[in-house]
């Protein structure tokens, strides 16, 4: 089995946004439109207050994830992405478990995220991975098929 090595990076390095880029396009294609227009900015993912991460397997890049602050003690988790040929191997899991990790070492009790009822495969991590159902937040709250989670680190 190859080992899957997680660093964090940037959010505005070259690797991030062509990984960011491909997550865009895999979301684009599920929902139509940009992916996903939710405002960013790269300084939101600098410590203390965010972090960026990403996972290779075999040296290459193949998935990120990061988080930014979002209010007192809690973290959104953003861009959570596994490149298609690297899915089913633990990326995922990995990976969010390192962005977990990452935001309680800054002082996160919370982590809390938004997706769409079109990410089977993201839902399910987050299910078995003890997230529930909260209240729906942030950009896409009031649109049909956004599923907000939240879990306590």
């Amino acid at each position: 089995m190859t080992e899957i090595e997680i660093h964090a990076a940037r959010f505005d390095s070259p690797e991030a946004q062509r990984l960011i880029r491909d997550a865009l396009a895999d979301l684009g294609a599920r929902y139509g439109g940009s992916g996903d227009d939710t405002p960013v900015d790269a300084a939101e993912f600098e410590p203390p207050d965010g972090a960026f991460l990403i996972a290779r397997l075999d040296g290459e890049p193949v998935g990120c994830g990061g988080w930014r602050s979002h209010g007192e003690g809690t973290a959104e988790l953003k861009r959570m992405y596994t490149a298609p040929a690297a899915r089913g191997r633990g990326v995922a899991r990995a990976l969010l478990a390192a962005v977990e990790r990452s935001a309680r070492e800054q002082g996160r009790k919370r982590l809390i995220l938004e997706c769409g009822d079109r990410q089977p495969e993201a839902i399910g991590l987050y299910t078995s991975t003890g997230y529930e159902r909260i209240p729906n937040f942030g950009f896409y709250k009031d649109e049909p098929g956004c599923l907000s989670f939240g879990r306590t680190l």
